[in-house]
């Protein structure tokens, strides 16, 4: 009787190990949201997401570091306002987005899906004050009607 009821315990802890190896929810969820923005086109994004550009001129920048940890805690509240972060750190590359935007040092701006700048922050900002700024956004306000004249 114990050997059976250690088999059972054995082979039930391998199968919660065996599914917690297969789900981890960041490996799955940061590839579709933060994108290198070196090579990104704008225009791919319009009337589909809301660009979130994160600019520094090195990826060691103290400012940058902040604003991606703050990005990456609650990822899920950007996915929610169909918001794609790009990331340039490299200013001697001269990106698209570097060239339009002209950054200097670290810079985080917030485009539309319209493709209007909305916003342009020469310092991190939590994502409870950039969803803020989202949220009152004419078409965000549209979403929320939409979603909830569905739901």
């Amino acid at each position: 009787m114990n050997r059976l009821l250690a088999f059972v315990f054995v082979m039930f802890s391998a199968s919660i190990a065996i599914a917690q190896d297969d789900s981890d929810p960041t490996e799955a969820f940061q590839p579709e949201i933060i994108l290198s923005g070196e090579t990104a086109v704008l225009n791919d994004f319009l009337w589909i997401k809301r660009p979130l550009i994160v600019f520094a001129d090195s990826p060691a920048d103290p400012r940058y570091t902040q604003q991606m940890k703050y990005l990456t805690d609650r990822l899920e509240d950007l996915e929610k306002r169909d918001v794609v972060v790009l990331t340039d750190t490299d200013p001697s590359a001269q990106s698209a987005l570097r060239k339009k935007l002209r950054p200097r040092g670290f810079m985080l701006v917030l485009i539309g899906k319209d493709g209007t700048i909305y916003l342009r922050k020469p310092l991190p900002w939590d994502v409870r004050e950039i969803t803020r700024t989202i949220d009152k956004l004419p078409m965000r306000q549209q979403e929320i009607r939409d979603q909830t004249g569905a739901s």
